[in-house]
């Protein structure tokens, strides 16, 4: 299924879905205006299409123990297309790293660290991260408040994307 071709219908799909994960077939048919069964195939479609990548729960951090989240930018000595890799490679095998993103400009990758503790992501920071091969810089900036935490993109069922 291309872009191009997503209909109103496809569109609320997708929105409420990115709302709700966990809303049932038949809350997210009736909220479609159409039957189960083709809003089934509907959804099939669309993760099939790639639209839907997956499905999550969302945990709260600190209730885990990870009080502390850190956005680090890193700046790499090389940025040749192999060097970029290596890093991808080496973040993707630290589970302390949530996310990763390669940045145009000054700055090569920035990235979402979770800890339990200061002291434990300036281990992290000295023992991995800091000593990673290519690793030129690191500049560390805690967290201190989200204001606004919306994941996905916005979904207006009643505009097309056309």
């Amino acid at each position: 299924m291309r872009r191009s071709k997503l209909d109103q219908i496809d569109l609320r799909i997708l929105r409420d879905l990115q709302d709700d994960g966990r809303m049932t077939n038949v809350d997210l048919a009736q909220r479609a205006g159409i039957s189960a069964p083709p809003c089934l195939r509907r959804v099939r479609a669309l993760e099939e299409a790639g639209l839907i990548r997956g499905y999550h729960a969302e945990i709260d951090p600190e209730a885990l123990g990870f009080g502390v989240t850190i956005f680090a930018q890193i700046g790499l000595a090389s940025q040749a297309e192999a060097d970029l890799k290596a890093f991808e490679a080496l973040v993707g095998s630290w589970p302390e790293v949530r996310e990763a993103h390669q940045l145009s400009g000054e700055i090569d990758f920035l990235l979402k660290i979770v800890a339990t503790d200061w002291d434990s992501y300036k281990h992290f920071l000295a023992e991995k991260l800091t000593p990673a091969p290519n690793v030129k810089n690191v500049r560390s900036m805690p967290l201190n408040h989200t204001a606004k935490y919306q994941p996905g993109v916005p979904i207006d069922a009643e505009e097309s994307l056309t």
